[in-house]
């Protein structure tokens, strides 16, 4: 039955979660730090929350779901109040993803932890997850999978501000001139399968580290 069968509507419904969870908490944290760096530009509009209706794009989070990656409103930040700019934005930039981690490893930590003393809330048999069990890999892998999509460098991504910082000026008007077309890279990148292929060895060392950690706690 195609993409509207009754395991992928199920499947849907199940990610929904962590994917509030994920775009939310990713753009909280890019506010947090930069609120702490002397920033107030993304706390005076509101977006110093984990409400996802002050965070989500329509669009990134539809893409998120249906093709495995996406995006939410970017946080506003104003650089003009850092004391040292390049690297208070290399900061704000990495917290996204650090906090996507941060999440993933919390989630890890749930699971080993309900594997040892509770298995039964996560899985229904060796082979099969129970609905919430479901939930909670779903929260750890889009979690990793958000956190790295962020860090490639390729504009507009968090990754791409992180290299500015290390790129020499004269290296800098060709880097901004590339933003301009950064979003029609990554969706190229994205149909064409390549951004797959760069993904997937940093995901797997991800995800095989919060499973082995799980593993540890679990027993």
């Amino acid at each position: 039955m195609g993409m509207f069968s009754v395991n992928n509507i199920a499947d849907i419904l199940l990610s929904i979660p962590a994917l509030l969870w994920a775009l939310s908490f990713h753009e909280f944290c890019h506010g947090w730090v930069a609120y702490k760096l002397g920033d107030r530009t993304a706390a005076s509009q509101g977006r110093l929350s984990l409400n996802p209706l002050h965070h989500l794009d329509p669009v990134g989070t539809l893409m998120l779901i249906f093709f495995h990656f996406g995006w939410a409103r970017p946080v506003p930040i104003n650089s003009r109040y850092f004391k040292n700019p390049r690297r208070d934005i290399a900061l704000v930039s990495l917290a996204g993803a650090g906090g996507n981690f941060l999440s993933a490893l919390v989630t890890a930590i749930l699971c080993g932890i309900l594997t040892r003393f509770f298995p039964q809330a996560l899985f229904q048999s060796r082979t099969v997850t129970t609905a919430f069990g479901q939930v909670m890999v779903n929260m750890l892998l889009i979690n990793v999978g958000l956190g790295v999509f962020n860090l490639i460098p390729i504009p507009p991504l968090d990754g791409s501000k992180v290299l500015a910082v290390f790129l020499p000026p004269s290296a800098l008007s060709a880097f901004f001139f590339l933003e301009r077309y950064g979003m029609i890279i990554i969706l190229v990148l994205a149909f064409s399968g390549v951004l797959r292929v760069i993904m997937l060895p940093f995901f797997s060392i991800m995800q095989s580290l919060f499973f082995q950690i799980i593993s540890f706690i679990g027993g």
